[in-house]
C-alpha cells in the first residue's frame, strides 16, 4: 500500500534510527504529491501549440509577446532543466499558490516550468532576457515575488506589483481619496500602507468649531473595513497598515486599538500598524523625561509643513516652547513600556527609526512611513485637492516592484552574480514600467517617476549552515558586509547600463550629490573578510575594490540610474518555499518548521542541507537572541538603499524590558525599521502566523 504524501512528510518530525533528519522521506512525499494528485488533476496537452491556442482563446493567458517559435525553445530549454521541487511543502505552495488552475479551480493547468516561462516573456518581452530570467529562477537564484509571479503572462488577475504607499492629508478630500485608492489598490492585489501622521488629533477644531474632530482611529476602522472587503478575486485578503508619528496626540489610542480587550467599537483586529519613532524619543527615554505631543493642525499653520515632514528631533525644543502650538505629554518611558506591552499582546507596531531613515537617504525628500512589511522607504509627495475633490497639484505616491536572490544557490555559482543581478534588476525595471496604475494617479506618478524597485535577499541561513558557520558569528557578517556591497556595486552597474538605454529617474540630478555622499564610503572602506574563515565563506565571490567603485560613481555622475531606489529586503514567505530557501536573512524559526496549512493541517518545512552535520549550525531564532539577528541586519543595512523586513524574536520568558532592550540596541546599531515581534509561545504548535500577503509572499 502506497504511503501518502501528507504521512511522509510527518516523518521529518521522527529522527530515523541512526539519529538522521529523515529528509529523504519529504523528498519522497514531494514525488507522492504529484503522482497521488497533480498529475490526477492536470489538463494534459499534446504539444505546446494546443496548449497555447487553449490557454490564450479562453482568456488564461495573454497572447505571447514574442514570436511563437521563440516562445517554444523557451518552453524546451526550461523543461531541459528537469526541475523538481526540493521539499513537499515547495511543491504544495506552488500548486495552491501560484499555478493557473481552470476556473472553477478543479484542474491544474501549469506546470512550475510553465509558469517560469509565461513569467518571463512577459516580464522581458525579448528572447535573450527572458532565457536569462529562465535560467536565474530554474537555478534558484532569483524568484520574483508573489503578485508578480502570480500575475506574470495572464489574462486576467490583479496587478504585478507587491506593495503601495500612501499619503493622507488633513482634509477630507485626501481623506476620501485614500480610502478610494486603497479599495482599488486592494483589489489589484496589493499591499497598502498609508501614513496618518498628518491628520489633526481627536477633539482639535474643525473650521474653528472646538473639539469636532474625531481623530485617526475612525479612519483606521473604516480602512480596516475596506481592506477587508477589497481582495484579488478572493484569492488573496486585502492587506493594509497604517503609520503615526510618536509625537502625535493620538499616539497612545492608536496603540490601544491593539489590546485584546478593548473596545469593539475601536479595536482593531486585521489592519497593521507601524510607529514613527525619531532620535528624541529615545533621549527622552533615556533621560526620563516627558515628551511632548504636538498637535499636526498647529504645525502645519505654523511651519507651513505637515507634522510628518517637520523633522521632529531638529524642532523639538522650539515646539515645546511655541505657545501656539497645542501640545500634551506624557512619560517617554511609559510610551516605551506601552509599545512593549502592545507588541507582547500582538506582534505590532512595526517601527520606523524615522532619523536613521532620513540620515541614509539618496534621495533628497523625507521619508515619512514605510509598508506593511517595512522594507520600503522612499520619498513621497502630497497630492492636493480642490473643494469639489478635482486634483490641482499632482503628488508622488509609492509602489514598490519585489523579487529576491537566493543566497545560498548564488553562492554555488558566485562568478555569475553581476549576471543574475542585472537580470534581476532589468526584470524588476520592467514590472515598473509595464504597471497599469493610472486608477491612482499619483502612483503611477510616483512610480513612472522614480523607477523604483527592490531587489531583496533569502537563503543566508541556509548558505551558513552548508558552511558549518553559525549565524550571527563573526564570520558570517564579515560575509554579510562582503556579499551586500557586492550586490549594491552590481545592481548600481545594472541601472547605469539601463538609464543609457531608457535614460535617467526623473529628478536624479537633483538627487546626485547625495548619491555620491551616500556612497563616497566605498572609496573610503574595504569590505572584504579578514579572517580566513570570512575568506572561505566569500570564495569565488568577487568583492569590488575602492577602484572599482570610483569608476562607477563617475559612470553614475556621466550616465545617470535608471531607478532611484533599487535593494530592499523582504520578509519572503511562500517563495522561499518554492525556491528551498530558509527566508530572507533572518534565522530559522526551527530547523523543521511546522505550518498550519488550511484543510490539510500540519506540514513540515526542512530547513535546506538539513542533516546531523548541519543540525548544530541551525540554532533557531528563539534561542540566539535579538542580538544577532540584529547585527546581522545591521551589517546589511549599511549596503541597502531603503530598509529591511527585521523580525525579532523572544523566549516565552521574555519580558517588556527585553522588548525594549532590543528596540533601544536595534536603534543604536543603525536598523532603519524593525518588523514583528514574535514570542515563542505564540509560534507552539504550529500555531498559524498570519503576516503582510504582498511582500512576504
Amino acid at each position: 500500500m502506497t504511503t501518502s504524501y501528507l504521512d511522509l512528510n510527518a516523518q521529518l518530525a521522527i529522527l530515523g534510527k541512526d539519529g538522521e533528519i529523515q529528509t529523504d522521506k519529504d523528498k519522497e512525499a514531494a514525488r507522492q504529491y504529484f503522482l497521488q494528485h497533480v498529475n490526477q488533476n492536470t489538463v494534459f496537452f499534446h504539444t505546446l501549440e494546443e496548449k497555447y491556442e487553449y490557454m490564450t482563446e479562453n482568456g488564461y493567458w495573454e497572447p505571447f509577446r514574442i514570436p511563437f517559435d521563440d516562445a517554444k525553445e523557451l518552453f524546451k530549454y526550461a523543461y531541459s532543466f528537469k526541475f523538481r521541487f526540493p521539499t513537499f511543502v515547495g511543491a504544495y505552495k506552488f500548486y495552491t499558490s501560484y499555478a493557473t488552475r481552470t476556473f472553477d479551480t478543479g484542474k491544474y493547468l501549469e506546470r512550475f516550468e510553465d509558469r517560469v516561462v509565461v513569467a518571463s516573456i512577459a516580464l522581458t518581452g525579448n528572447y535573450n532576457e527572458a532565457h536569462a530570467l529562465i535560467r536565474g529562477i530554474l537555478m534558484g537564484w532569483f524568484q520574483p515575488a508573489t503578485p508578480t509571479f502570480l500575475n506574470a503572462g495572464k489574462a486576467y488577475g490583479g496587478e504585478m506589483v507587491s506593495c503601495f504607499l500612501l499619503r493622507v492629508d488633513d482634509n477630507m478630500e485626501s481623506i476620501g481619496e485614500s480610502i478610494k485608492h486603497s479599495l482599488q489598490l486592494s483589489k489589484r492585489g496589493g499591499g497598502v500602507a498609508l501614513s496618518l501622521t498628518d491628520l489633526r488629533e481627536e477633539g482639535a477644531s474643525i473650521q474653528n468649531v472646538p473639539g469636532a474632530s474625531s481623530g485617526v482611529v475612525p479612519v483606521m476602522k473604516i480602512l480596516e473595513d475596506s481592506f477587508s472587503y477589497a481582495n484579488q478575486l478572493g484569492a488573496r485578503q486585502g492587506a493594509g497598515a497604517v503609520y503615526l508619528h510618536a509625537h502625535h496626540p493620538d499616539i497612545l489610542k492608536f496603540l490601544d486599538t491593539k489590546r485584546e480587550n478593548a473596545d469593539e467599537k475601536i479595536r482593531i483586529k486585521t489592519l497593521s500598524l507601524g510607529v514613527v519613532i525619531p532620535n528624541i524619543t529615545f533621549e527622552l527615554a533615556r533621560e526620563d523625561k516627558d515628551m511632548y505631543l504636538f498637535s499636526p493642525k498647529d504645525v502645519f499653520n505654523e511651519y507651513g509643513k505637515p507634522l510628518s515632514e517637520i523633522g521632529v528631533t531638529r524642532h523639538y525644543s522650539k515646539m515645546v516652547n511655541n505657545p501656539r502650538i497645542h501640545k500634551k505629554k506624557i512619560n517617554a518611558r511609559q510610551f516605551f513600556q506601552t509599545l512593549a506591552e502592545i507588541q507582547f499582546e500582538s506582534g505590532y507596531p512595526y517601527i520606523m527609526f524615522e532619523d536613521t531613515a532620513n540620515n541614509t537617504r539618496q534621495t533628497g525628500k523625507k521619508i515619512i512611513q514605510s509598508n506593511l512589511c517595512t522594507e520600503i522607504l522612499q520619498s513621497s509627495e502630497s497630492t492636493l485637492y480642490d473643494t469639489d475633490g478635482e486634483i490641482f497639484f499632482l503628488g508622488k505616491d509609492i509602489q514598490c516592484n519585489l523579487g529576491s536572490m537566493n543566497i545560498d544557490k548564488v553562492m554555488e555559482f558566485p562568478e555569475r552574480i553581476s549576471e543574475v543581478v542585472y537580470s534581476a534588476v532589468n526584470a524588476l525595471t520592467k514590472v515598473s514600467l509595464s504597471s497599469n496604475l493610472g486608477i491612482v494617479p499619483s502612483i503611477e506618478h510616483g512610480n513612472l517617476s522614480t523607477r523604483a524597485i527592490g531587489l531583496g535577499q533569502m537563503g543566508l541561513h541556509g548558505y551558513l549552515a552548508r558552511k558549518h558557520v553559525h549565524y550571527g558569528s563573526p564570520e558570517s557578517l564579515e560575509f554579510v558586509h562582503a556579499y551586500f556591497a557586492s550586490v549594491r556595486y552590481h545592481a548600481l552597474a545594472a541601472s547605469v547600463e539601463l538609464a543609457r538605454e531608457i535614460g535617467w529617474y526623473e529628478g536624479f540630478w537633483d538627487d546626485a550629490e547625495r548619491i555620491k555622499e551616500q556612497l563616497a564610503k566605498y572609496e573610503r572602506n574595504d569590505y572584504s573578510p579578514i579572517s580566513e574563515a570570512g575568506k572561505r565563506l566569500c570564495e569565488g565571490l568577487y568583492i569590488p575594490d575602492r577602484y572599482d567603485w570610483i569608476s562607477l560613481i563617475e559612470d553614475i555622475m556621466e550616465y545617470g540610474l535608471a531607478n532611484a531606489y533599487l535593494l530592499a529586503v523582504p520578509p519572503t514567505g511562500n517563495i522561499s518555499y518554492v525556491n528551498g530557501a530558509t527566508p530572507s536573512i533572518h534565522p530559522v524559526t526551527s530547523p523543521v518548521e511546522i505550518r498550519k496549512e488550511g484543510k490539510m493541517g500540519r506540514v513540515y518545512y526542512p530547513a535546506p542541507h538539513l542533516s546531523k552535520d548541519t543540525l548544530p549550525y541551525y540554532k533557531d531564532a528563539y534561542e540566539l537572541g535579538y542580538k544577532p539577528v540584529i547585527d546581522t541586519y545591521a551589517a546589511a543595512t549599511q549596503h541597502t538603499d531603503q530598509g529591511l523586513s527585521c523580525t525579532l524574536f523572544f523566549k516565552d520568558t521574555a519580558t517588556t524590558r527585553d522588548l525594549n532592550k532590543a528596540q533601544i540596541y536595534a536603534w543604536k546599531k543603525g536598523l532603519k525599521t524593525l518588523y514583528y515581534v514574535r514570542i515563542r509561545q505564540q509560534a507552539l504548535e504550529g500555531t498559524e502566523v498570519k503576516e503582510c500577503l504582498s511582500c512576504s509572499l
